[in-house]
Protein backbone atom coordinates (compact mmCIF):
# COMPACT_ATOMS: atom_id res chain seq x y z
CA UNK A 1 0.00 0.00 0.00
CA UNK A 2 0.80 3.54 -0.37
CA UNK A 3 1.54 5.57 2.75
CA UNK A 4 2.97 8.77 4.49
CA UNK A 5 4.98 7.98 7.49
CA UNK A 6 8.07 9.37 9.74
CA UNK A 7 11.14 8.25 11.74
CA UNK A 8 12.06 11.53 12.90
CA UNK A 9 10.13 14.53 13.81
CA UNK A 10 10.59 17.90 12.43
CA UNK A 11 9.75 20.45 9.22
CA UNK A 12 6.80 18.74 7.21
CA UNK A 13 9.16 18.89 4.26
CA UNK A 14 11.96 17.29 5.95
CA UNK A 15 10.60 14.12 7.34
CA UNK A 16 7.50 13.28 5.66
CA UNK A 17 7.98 10.38 3.23
CA UNK A 18 5.67 8.43 0.88
CA UNK A 19 6.27 5.05 -0.25
CA UNK A 20 4.84 1.39 -0.49
CA UNK A 21 4.66 -0.47 3.35
CA UNK A 22 3.16 -3.03 3.75
CA UNK A 23 -1.12 -3.83 3.72
CA UNK A 24 -1.80 -4.13 7.48
CA UNK A 25 -3.87 -7.60 8.49
CA UNK A 26 -6.79 -7.35 11.19
CA UNK A 27 -6.22 -8.68 14.34
CA UNK A 28 -8.34 -9.79 16.64
CA UNK A 29 -11.39 -7.77 16.91
CA UNK A 30 -10.00 -5.21 14.52
CA UNK A 31 -11.09 -4.34 11.18
CA UNK A 32 -9.31 -3.13 8.22
CA UNK A 33 -10.75 0.20 6.38
CA UNK A 34 -9.71 0.90 2.63
CA UNK A 35 -9.07 4.73 3.50
CA UNK A 36 -10.85 7.54 1.21
CA UNK A 37 -9.99 10.35 3.63
CA UNK A 38 -7.69 11.37 6.41
CA UNK A 39 -7.95 14.25 8.23
CA UNK A 40 -5.20 16.42 9.20
CA UNK A 41 -5.67 18.26 12.53
CA UNK A 42 -3.15 20.81 14.28
CA UNK A 43 -2.43 17.50 17.33
CA UNK A 44 -1.06 15.40 14.17
CA UNK A 45 1.21 18.78 13.39
CA UNK A 46 2.28 19.19 16.47
CA UNK A 47 3.16 15.60 17.03
CA UNK A 48 5.29 15.33 13.61
CA UNK A 49 7.12 18.48 14.67
CA UNK A 50 8.16 17.53 17.82
CA UNK A 51 5.60 19.18 20.04
CA UNK A 52 4.67 16.10 21.67
CA UNK A 53 7.82 14.78 22.69
CA UNK A 54 10.02 12.40 20.71
CA UNK A 55 8.55 9.52 18.57
CA UNK A 56 7.38 6.27 20.55
CA UNK A 57 7.86 3.93 17.65
CA UNK A 58 10.66 3.93 14.96
CA UNK A 59 8.26 4.59 12.05
CA UNK A 60 4.60 6.59 12.16
CA UNK A 61 1.83 6.77 9.76
CA UNK A 62 0.09 9.96 11.09
CA UNK A 63 -3.17 11.51 11.13
CA UNK A 64 -5.83 10.21 14.13
CA UNK A 65 -9.52 10.77 11.61
CA UNK A 66 -10.80 9.24 8.43
CA UNK A 67 -13.26 7.79 6.39
CA UNK A 68 -13.52 4.66 4.59
CA UNK A 69 -14.70 1.39 3.44
CA UNK A 70 -14.23 -1.90 5.75
CA UNK A 71 -12.44 -4.61 3.41
CA UNK A 72 -11.39 -7.14 6.17
CA UNK A 73 -12.33 -7.95 9.40
CA UNK A 74 -10.23 -9.79 12.36
CA UNK A 75 -11.76 -12.71 14.72
CA UNK A 76 -14.33 -12.10 16.81
CA UNK A 77 -16.03 -9.30 13.91
CA UNK A 78 -19.07 -9.90 12.02
CA UNK A 79 -18.27 -10.47 8.53
CA UNK A 80 -21.30 -8.38 7.97
CA UNK A 81 -19.45 -5.11 8.54
CA UNK A 82 -17.43 -5.75 5.33
CA UNK A 83 -18.17 -3.23 2.91
CA UNK A 84 -19.24 -0.59 5.19
CA UNK A 85 -18.72 3.10 4.99
CA UNK A 86 -17.64 4.35 8.37
CA UNK A 87 -15.85 7.21 10.06
CA UNK A 88 -12.56 6.50 12.12
CA UNK A 89 -11.30 8.11 15.61
CA UNK A 90 -8.10 7.92 17.16
CA UNK A 91 -6.29 6.08 14.81
CA UNK A 92 -3.01 7.61 15.59
CA UNK A 93 -3.41 7.70 19.55
CA UNK A 94 -0.87 5.66 21.42
CA UNK A 95 -0.68 4.15 17.90
CA UNK A 96 1.75 3.89 15.14
CA UNK A 97 -0.36 3.78 12.25
CA UNK A 98 -3.17 6.34 11.63
CA UNK A 99 -5.06 7.00 8.85
CA UNK A 100 -2.91 8.61 6.45
CA UNK A 101 -2.43 5.43 3.99
CA UNK A 102 -4.40 3.65 1.38
CA UNK A 103 -5.17 0.91 4.24
CA UNK A 104 -5.70 1.24 8.26
CA UNK A 105 -6.41 -1.59 11.02
CA UNK A 106 -8.02 -0.75 14.00
CA UNK A 107 -9.98 -2.03 16.56
CA UNK A 108 -13.87 -2.51 15.61
CA UNK A 109 -15.29 0.03 17.72
CA UNK A 110 -13.30 2.88 16.27
CA UNK A 111 -14.77 2.64 12.87
CA UNK A 112 -18.20 4.22 13.29
CA UNK A 113 -21.00 3.93 10.33
CA UNK A 114 -21.61 6.58 8.40
CA UNK A 115 -24.57 7.44 6.84
CA UNK A 116 -25.26 7.27 2.93
CA UNK A 117 -25.69 11.22 2.48
CA UNK A 118 -22.42 11.68 4.09
CA UNK A 119 -19.46 12.10 1.72
CA UNK A 120 -15.71 10.75 2.69
CA UNK A 121 -14.38 14.34 2.98
CA UNK A 122 -16.69 14.72 5.58
CA UNK A 123 -15.80 11.43 7.32
CA UNK A 124 -12.27 12.64 8.18
CA UNK A 125 -14.01 15.90 9.81
CA UNK A 126 -15.55 14.00 12.88
CA UNK A 127 -13.14 12.22 14.98
CA UNK A 128 -11.23 15.33 16.79
CA UNK A 129 -13.13 18.39 15.58
CA UNK A 130 -16.71 17.37 15.56
CA UNK A 131 -16.04 14.84 18.93
CA UNK A 132 -14.60 18.10 20.84
CA UNK A 133 -17.49 20.09 19.87
CA UNK A 134 -20.14 17.50 21.02
CA UNK A 135 -18.41 16.40 23.89
CA UNK A 136 -18.17 20.46 24.86
CA UNK A 137 -21.62 21.13 24.22
CA UNK A 138 -23.10 18.59 25.32
CA UNK A 139 -20.78 17.05 28.65
CA UNK A 140 -22.33 18.57 30.98
CA UNK A 141 -26.26 17.83 29.97
CA UNK A 142 -29.11 19.02 27.57
CA UNK A 143 -28.65 22.44 26.59
CA UNK A 144 -32.20 23.48 25.46
CA UNK A 145 -33.06 26.72 26.69
CA UNK A 146 -29.74 27.81 27.70
CA UNK A 147 -27.26 30.49 26.54
CA UNK A 148 -23.76 29.29 25.17
CA UNK A 149 -20.84 31.44 24.39
CA UNK A 150 -18.49 29.67 21.48
CA UNK A 151 -15.47 31.39 21.27
CA UNK A 152 -13.38 31.39 18.08
CA UNK A 153 -16.48 30.00 15.66
CA UNK A 154 -14.80 30.25 12.73
CA UNK A 155 -12.26 27.47 13.93
CA UNK A 156 -13.06 23.68 12.74
CA UNK A 157 -14.57 23.07 16.36
CA UNK A 158 -16.20 26.04 16.74
CA UNK A 159 -18.09 25.68 13.62
CA UNK A 160 -19.61 22.49 14.77
CA UNK A 161 -20.76 23.26 18.45
CA UNK A 162 -22.34 26.15 17.09
CA UNK A 163 -24.23 24.31 15.20
CA UNK A 164 -24.53 21.33 18.02
CA UNK A 165 -25.28 23.47 20.47
CA UNK A 166 -28.29 25.21 18.00
CA UNK A 167 -29.79 21.63 17.46
CA UNK A 168 -29.67 20.65 21.02
CA UNK A 169 -32.37 24.16 21.64
CA UNK A 170 -29.60 26.54 22.96
CA UNK A 171 -29.03 30.60 22.16
CA UNK A 172 -25.85 30.64 20.54
CA UNK A 173 -23.33 33.45 20.75
CA UNK A 174 -19.62 33.37 19.01
CA UNK A 175 -16.47 35.25 18.66
CA UNK A 176 -14.46 35.81 15.97
CA UNK A 177 -11.31 38.04 14.92
CA UNK A 178 -13.19 39.62 12.02
CA UNK A 179 -15.25 39.69 8.98
CA UNK A 180 -13.94 36.71 6.89
CA UNK A 181 -14.14 34.92 9.73
CA UNK A 182 -17.56 36.08 10.89
CA UNK A 183 -19.27 35.15 7.14
CA UNK A 184 -17.67 31.57 7.95
CA UNK A 185 -19.15 31.32 11.53
CA UNK A 186 -22.28 32.36 10.10
CA UNK A 187 -23.15 29.33 7.84
CA UNK A 188 -23.44 27.10 11.19
CA UNK A 189 -25.96 29.66 12.53
CA UNK A 190 -25.18 31.06 15.70
CA UNK A 191 -27.73 34.13 17.02
CA UNK A 192 -25.34 36.52 17.20
CA UNK A 193 -21.46 36.70 16.33
CA UNK A 194 -19.02 39.48 18.48
CA UNK A 195 -15.91 40.32 16.77
CA UNK A 196 -13.88 39.61 20.22
CA UNK A 197 -10.85 42.23 19.10
CA UNK A 198 -13.86 45.03 20.14
CA UNK A 199 -12.59 47.17 23.10
CA UNK A 200 -16.90 46.17 23.82
CA UNK A 201 -16.25 42.64 23.59
CA UNK A 202 -17.93 42.35 27.40
CA UNK A 203 -20.34 44.71 26.49
CA UNK A 204 -21.84 42.85 23.03
CA UNK A 205 -21.73 39.23 24.66
CA UNK A 206 -24.35 40.41 28.08
CA UNK A 207 -26.38 42.31 24.88
CA UNK A 208 -26.53 39.46 23.15
CA UNK A 209 -27.31 37.67 26.68
CA UNK A 210 -30.28 40.12 27.42
CA UNK A 211 -27.92 41.22 29.67
CA UNK A 212 -28.31 37.87 31.67
CA UNK A 213 -24.75 36.86 30.82
CA UNK A 214 -24.30 33.11 29.31
CA UNK A 215 -24.47 29.52 30.93
CA UNK A 216 -21.76 27.34 29.13
CA UNK A 217 -18.62 28.82 27.40
CA UNK A 218 -16.87 26.41 24.66
CA UNK A 219 -13.45 27.61 24.95
CA UNK A 220 -10.54 27.58 22.45
CA UNK A 221 -8.04 29.81 24.46
CA UNK A 222 -8.86 29.56 28.06
CA UNK A 223 -6.22 31.81 29.28
CA UNK A 224 -6.69 34.38 26.64
CA UNK A 225 -10.03 34.36 27.38
CA UNK A 226 -10.25 34.61 30.91
CA UNK A 227 -10.95 38.27 31.01
CA UNK A 228 -13.33 38.32 29.36
CA UNK A 229 -14.95 34.95 30.90
CA UNK A 230 -15.49 36.24 34.39
CA UNK A 231 -17.19 38.75 33.11
CA UNK A 232 -19.76 37.46 30.87
CA UNK A 233 -20.28 34.09 32.59
CA UNK A 234 -23.84 33.30 34.73
CA UNK A 235 -23.95 32.24 38.29
CA UNK A 236 -23.51 27.88 38.08
CA UNK A 237 -22.10 28.61 35.07
CA UNK A 238 -19.75 25.89 32.68
CA UNK A 239 -16.41 26.50 30.95
CA UNK A 240 -15.63 23.48 28.93
CA UNK A 241 -11.93 24.49 27.79
CA UNK A 242 -10.35 22.15 25.36
CA UNK A 243 -7.45 24.58 24.61
CA UNK A 244 -5.43 27.11 25.78
CA UNK A 245 -2.51 28.08 23.24
CA UNK A 246 -1.59 31.81 23.61
CA UNK A 247 -1.73 31.35 27.52
CA UNK A 248 -0.77 27.83 28.20
CA UNK A 249 -0.44 28.49 31.81
CA UNK A 250 -3.19 31.03 32.57
CA UNK A 251 -3.44 32.65 35.99
CA UNK A 252 -7.04 31.95 37.51
CA UNK A 253 -9.21 34.51 38.50
CA UNK A 254 -10.31 31.87 41.58
CA UNK A 255 -12.33 34.29 43.55
CA UNK A 256 -14.86 35.83 41.04
CA UNK A 257 -15.38 32.36 39.07
CA UNK A 258 -15.75 30.95 42.84
CA UNK A 259 -18.37 33.62 43.81
CA UNK A 260 -20.54 32.87 40.85
CA UNK A 261 -19.91 28.46 41.69
CA UNK A 262 -18.21 28.37 38.49
CA UNK A 263 -17.32 25.05 36.74
CA UNK A 264 -13.56 24.59 35.17
CA UNK A 265 -14.01 21.57 32.69
CA UNK A 266 -10.76 20.71 30.92
CA UNK A 267 -11.36 18.09 27.77
CA UNK A 268 -9.33 15.80 25.41
CA UNK A 269 -11.38 13.94 23.07
CA UNK A 270 -8.65 11.32 22.75
CA UNK A 271 -9.47 10.06 26.52
CA UNK A 272 -13.36 9.77 26.42
CA UNK A 273 -14.51 7.17 28.86
CA UNK A 274 -17.14 4.27 27.38
CA UNK A 275 -20.00 6.36 27.98
CA UNK A 276 -19.08 9.51 27.04
CA UNK A 277 -17.55 8.11 23.50
CA UNK A 278 -21.02 6.51 23.29
CA UNK A 279 -23.13 9.64 23.62
CA UNK A 280 -20.35 11.23 21.35
CA UNK A 281 -21.08 8.83 18.31
CA UNK A 282 -24.49 8.93 19.26
CA UNK A 283 -24.90 12.91 19.27
CA UNK A 284 -22.64 12.88 16.15
CA UNK A 285 -24.53 10.00 14.43
CA UNK A 286 -27.92 11.48 14.81
CA UNK A 287 -26.87 15.13 13.76
CA UNK A 288 -25.50 13.05 10.18
CA UNK A 289 -28.24 11.44 9.51
CA UNK A 290 -30.55 14.63 9.78
CA UNK A 291 -28.42 15.76 6.21
CA UNK A 292 -28.66 19.35 8.25
CA UNK A 293 -24.85 19.60 9.39
CA UNK A 294 -22.53 21.57 7.81
CA UNK A 295 -18.74 20.68 7.48
CA UNK A 296 -16.44 23.26 6.65
CA UNK A 297 -13.19 21.89 4.17
CA UNK A 298 -10.84 24.43 3.75
CA UNK A 299 -8.89 22.28 1.59
CA UNK A 300 -8.28 19.50 0.03
CA UNK A 301 -4.84 17.47 -0.90
CA UNK A 302 -3.37 14.40 -2.21
CA UNK A 303 -1.53 11.46 -0.83
CA UNK A 304 1.39 13.35 -2.16
CA UNK A 305 0.83 16.42 -1.13
CA UNK A 306 0.57 15.80 2.93
CA UNK A 307 3.75 18.37 3.73
CA UNK A 308 1.61 21.08 1.89
CA UNK A 309 -1.21 19.94 4.12
CA UNK A 310 0.67 19.83 7.19
CA UNK A 311 1.75 23.27 6.43
CA UNK A 312 -1.52 24.78 5.40
CA UNK A 313 -2.77 23.93 8.94
CA UNK A 314 0.20 25.39 10.87
CA UNK A 315 -0.17 28.30 8.59
CA UNK A 316 -3.55 28.90 10.78
CA UNK A 317 -4.75 30.42 7.52
CA UNK A 318 -7.12 27.68 6.74
CA UNK A 319 -10.78 28.25 7.70
CA UNK A 320 -12.05 25.00 8.70
CA UNK A 321 -10.70 21.54 7.99
CA UNK A 322 -7.78 20.19 6.13
CA UNK A 323 -8.22 16.78 4.42
CA UNK A 324 -6.12 14.50 2.57
CA UNK A 325 -8.04 12.55 -0.12
CA UNK A 326 -6.97 9.03 -1.23
CA UNK A 327 -8.57 7.40 -4.43
CA UNK A 328 -9.89 3.70 -3.44
CA UNK A 329 -9.42 2.02 -6.96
Amino acid sequence: MQAVWYEKTGAADDVLKLTELPDPEPGPGEVRVRVASSGVNPSDVKTRAGARGGLVWPRVVPHSDGGGVIDAVGAGVDAGRIGQRVWIWNAAWQRAHGTCAEFVALPAAQAVPLPECVDFRAAACLGIPASTAWHAVFADGPVRGKTLLVTGGAGAVGHYAIQFARRGGARVITTVSGERKAEHARSAGPDAIVNYRSDSVVQQILAASDGQGVDRIVEVELGGNLAVTAQVIRPHGVIAAYGSMAVPEPALPFYPLMFRGVTLRTLLVYLLDGAARRAVIDGIGEALASGELVHAIAGSFALDEVAAAHRAVESGACIGNVVVEIPML
